[in-house]
């Protein structure tokens, strides 16, 4: 019996150390890349939507009216000023210079006549042979002829001008658009548009601006940032919808004088140089304007950054291996990378690779990493070229 409840007693033993619980073995620590944060110069752009248009834009308009006899281009020919556009045909106004010259001859003629008798009545009236009211009578007349001699030179002038108008010119230099009205058919003067010219070198850019950028350079101006008050004549970069740098240099010649109360913007315009007249009114483009003097910058990767709820944090590992994490206020991409405003030391090890597999507390290991610097000549491409919906701001570095 005391050997059975022996056996008895090492079986349950047996069974109960098996059925304890085995602790589950801790996990590995986890690996993270850091680097410090890169400290570089920084400089912020502006950045706006605008489109090109023509410094002078002419709708061609007959000055006399008549059927159309002639046209002298090309569709989107380029043209210079005094270039031939239109003949109108001239036959009436030649007849009619020709009728004003016959007048101005009989108008001449009269006058003669009439200084004649001014003579002949002016020694009668010395010898007392003929009243004076009759002298005076000659001397009106004589007056009389002088101004019709006047009135008809004007309609030589006139019709000279009219035979001249038939010859439609160009205003100014540029390209036209196409022909509006074929040959044969009457043109009115002053109202039939015959075609369009605009000239395209310089050339305009055009935008609108946020009321919130219009204070900040109406704040920097007063505080002696900028050379110039508002950004008249600061320098602007544009780039069109394929390039992915801004290529197309030029200046800042106007700001309007008040803001458009229903989209709260305000006009601005810059003049570019189009020398080879690959820019076209109408053409949309992207415009960059100095936002800043050159300021020290820590930049990190964009993958770095987490957000939680409205905030923005990074990851730092302290010298005791722990997790720590830091809420930072950003700033527009350079080349890539994000600008860190505040919230962030430079000297502190930010992780940059492996931010999914840490949270505050957490002991790590790390190893050293590199955030690579940008090109310093770069330019931002398309892609970093989408700020906020609330900013239109985006930096690059400084030269």
């Amino acid at each position: 019996m005391r050997a059975l409840a022996f056996v008895a007693l090492a079986a349950l033993a047996l069974t109960t150390v098996a059925c304890a619980p085995h602790k589950p073995a801790p996990p590995p620590t986890p690996t993270v890349i850091v680097s410090k944060p890169l400290r570089s110069k920084i400089v912020d752009w502006d950045d706006f939507v605008g489109h090109f248009e023509a410094v002078n834009s002419v709708d061609v308009r007959p000055r006399v009216s008549g059927y159309l006899e002639k046209i002298a281009f090309r569709d989107g020919q380029l043209v210079h000023a005094g270039d031939l556009l239109f003949v109108i045909d001239p036959r009436p106004y030649v007849a009619a210079l020709d009728q004003a010259r016959g007048q101005e001859a009989h108008a001449v003629s009269a006058l003669a006549n009439a200084k004649i008798e001014l003579d002949r009545a002016k020694n009668l009236l010395g010898v007392k042979a003929i009243p004076e009211q009759q002298y005076e009578t000659r001397l009106a007349t004589q007056q009389q002829a002088e101004a019709d001699l006047l009135s008809a030179k004007a309609a030589v002038a006139a019709a000279a001008l009219n035979l001249q108008f038939t010859r439609v010119t160009a205003p100014i230099s540029g390209r036209l658009s196409d022909r509006r009205v074929s040959i044969g058919n009457l043109v009115t003067q002053d109202t039939t548009i015959l075609t369009n010219i605009t000239d395209l070198d310089p050339i305009r850019f055009t935008f609108d601006g946020a009321e919130s950028l219009y204070l900040k350079y109406e704040r920097e101006a007063a505080k002696g940032v900028r050379r110039q008050s508002r950004v008249y004549a600061n320098p602007v970069e544009i780039r069109l919808q394929d390039q992915p740098n801004y290529v197309i240099k030029g200046r800042m010649d106007f700001v309007d004088n008040a803001l458009d109360t229903s989209s709260g913007t305000i006009r601005g315009r810059a003049v570019v140089a189009n020398h080879d007249l690959t820019l076209t009114p109408g053409m949309f483009g992207h415009l960059r304007l100095l936002g800043s003097g050159a300021y020290e910058g820590l930049l990190v990767p964009d993958e770095a950054i987490t957000q939680q709820q409205s905030d923005q944090i990074v990851f730092v590992v302290g010298p005791d291996r722990k997790v720590q994490q830091r809420k930072i206020h950003t700033g527009p991409l350079v080349d890539g990378l994000r600008v860190v405003r505040d919230g962030l030391g430079a000297d502190e090890a930010v992780v940059i690779d492996g931010v999914q597999r840490v949270r505050v507390g957490l002991t790590v290991n790390t190893k050293a990493g590199v955030i690579t610097k940008p090109d310093p000549g770069a330019s931002p491409t398309p892609a970093d070229l989408a700020p906020p919906a609330s900013a239109a701001t985006f930096a690059d570095q400084a030269g």
